[in-house]
């Protein structure tokens, strides 16, 4: 088969190599979970937020940002482990949001913009995932309909 209908059925969060390492994408994903949970609706585990920020920062932010990322990634992964003993993604959701909100409320500045990018930028892929466009917005892909053959 050509090359071309083989890559038909591939997506772009199929084939991308993220900058982050494996713990990196864990922490990355519970935050996201801890942003917008699932609770008795969809979450933005569930619409692949998580997959969204790693590209979006690898492919859009230059160095500067996703060097503070990864460092705010780490420095929040040994503020759980500091706190409570734990991972940050196996805190509870209480202290996951106590934790950003410590980010949110900080004098540093590169702790307030990785909170700042990391709600802003969830917030945003939760909102322009198709799951959420199409079946909670009500986005159609072409407003409007054509009828070609109607009596006038």
């Amino acid at each position: 088969m050509p090359a071309w209908m083989v890559s038909c059925g591939i997506s772009d969060k199929d084939t991308h190599h993220s900058g982050f390492n494996t713990k990196e994408q864990k922490i990355l994903a519970a935050i996201t979970d801890t942003i917008i949970p699932a609770g008795t609706s969809i979450g933005a585990l569930s619409v692949g937020v998580d997959k969204f920020l790693q590209k979006l920062i690898d492919d859009c932010y230059g160095k500067p940002v996703q060097g503070n990322v990864k460092k705010q990634l780490h420095a929040l992964d040994q503020s759980a482990e500091t706190d409570h003993n734990k991972f940050f993604g196996e805190c509870t959701q209480q202290q996951k949001e106590k934790l950003l909100l410590k980010l949110a409320d900080s004098p540093v500045k590169d702790e307030k913009e990785f909170f700042t990018l990391m709600k802003s930028e969830t917030i945003r892929g939760f909102n322009t995932s198709q799951k959420v466009m199409e079946e909670y917005l009500g986005y159609k892909i072409a407003p409007g309909y054509y009828n070609g053959c109607v009596p006038v």
